[in-house]
């Protein structure tokens, strides 16, 4: 443990922080899967839309909170697209 009060404070607010991102990476790896699992299922276009708009917002949600790198989520949106493109096929 650090002797220092600010780096103290510091090693408090990473733990916390460290918290937050871990659920929430959490949360998005299981609407991920949710999504990937209705666009599956459904056979509704409409609907499949409107998941993969859900999952992308989520998505986008995570890099502006810094979870995910703006790749990363690139590389995810693609992947779930060309699931749903797939699927209308």
């Amino acid at each position: 443990m650090a002797n220092i009060k600010s780096q103290k404070k510091r090693i408090i607010t990473s733990r916390k922080a460290n918290a937050a991102n871990r659920s929430n990476r959490a949360a998005l790896k299981t609407n991920i899967k949710k999504a990937n699992a209705a666009v599956a299922a459904t056979s509704d276009a409409a609907e499949r839309e409107a998941v993969v708009a859900k999952t992308f917002s989520e998505i986008d949600k995570a890099v502006r909170k810094g979870v995910l790198k703006r790749n990363t989520a690139n590389h995810r949106k693609a992947a779930i697209a060309k699931l749903a493109a797939k699927k209308e096929d």
